[in-house]
């Protein structure tokens, strides 16, 4: 037990931060991407239920701009820090935030599974534009890590819908208007995260896999603007996965903002902690006028 003073400065602390929240961001909603079901599930448990949680901005901030945010876990698990953190900085900025619960291998996915619900809830998001306010040609993906990877697929994997489905969801195209990778798995090739590539691939995957799944490998003119991040003492995701794909969108002529900074270990979500003292790492800070320079916060 706490003596009693520092339990009191402990709640008066957790008091003041809700107070600090914008009122819509303290509550949010979940719902599954796919009412009747996902394609390819195996099941009804949790684990099968790829869904969306929503966190919206005060109305008197909110830009129309949304996010779907993918944490990170190297597609075993799913890092809470890595998603409604993100999404209520987001909503800081005017952005509304939508954290994605996607598929994982102890699940006993692999590939396409993830793609598929990165995929439906980009769409989601913008066939439901209306209904929370959003502009639908402003709606990007992000994601840290394996999210980084699961963001990045999408940026170079994505598509126009299909024109004449019966479900008015999957009409919509799943292509981001941009994306941001935080010290992103990128490549399925000598960089990879072992653990990663493993968990989204099996075992043994063919060569033809590892080629398609090597997103530096798939930009293309078309691949949206990106900011990305990364530290280049990274130990478990080598600082070379940013590189690579910056230098793709470079050659591609896709716009790109990337930041390697000299310091930080993997995982650092929005904390400062290798540069000593409070607040949030400087990546946010320059994420932020980013986002004001693309049209997507105030």
């Amino acid at each position: 037990m706490l003596p009693a003073m520092k339990q009191s400065a402990l709640l008066l602390l957790m008091f003041a931060t809700s107070l600090s929240l914008p009122a819509q961001a303290q509550s949010s909603n979940s719902f599954a991407l796919w009412p009747d079901g996902a394609p390819g599930a195996l099941g009804t448990a949790d684990k099968d239920i790829p869904t969306l949680t929503v966190f919206l901005p005060e109305p008197t901030k909110a830009t129309g701009a949304a996010i779907v945010i993918c944490p990170g876990g190297g597609y075993g698990g799913l890092a809470p820090h890595e998603g409604k953190s993100y999404a209520l900085w987001l909503n800081e900025q005017g952005i509304a935030g939508f954290v994605l619960k996607y598929r994982l291998a102890p699940g006993g996915y692999h590939h396409p599974a993830m793609l598929q619900d990165a995929a439906r809830a980009v769409r989601t998001v913008r066939a439901r534009a209306e209904e929370w306010k959003l502009d639908a040609k402003r709606i990007g993906i992000m994601g840290s890590s394996a999210g980084g990877h699961l963001a990045s697929t999408l940026v170079t994997h994505f598509d126009a819908g299909k024109a004449d489905a019966v479900d008015l969801i999957e009409r919509a195209s799943s292509r981001p208007d941009l994306g941001i990778l935080c010290y992103p798995v990128i490549s399925m090739g000598e960089f990879t995260h072992g653990g990663s590539k493993k968990n989204l691939l099996g075992e043994n995957p063919s060569p033809e896999l590892v080629q398609e799944l090597s997103n530096e490998l798939q930009v293309t003119k078309a691949t949206p603007p990106c900011f990305i991040f990364h530290t280049a003492e990274d130990p478990a995701v080598p600082v070379e996965n940013a590189l690579l794909f910056a230098g793709a969108l470079r050659k591609a002529g896709v716009p790109f903002d990337l930041h390697i900074y000299e310091r930080g270990q993997h995982g650092i979500g929005l904390g400062s902690q290798p540069y000593g003292g409070g607040g949030t790492h400087p990546w946010t800070h320059d994420c932020e006028f980013w986002l004001k320079q693309r049209g997507f916060a105030k």
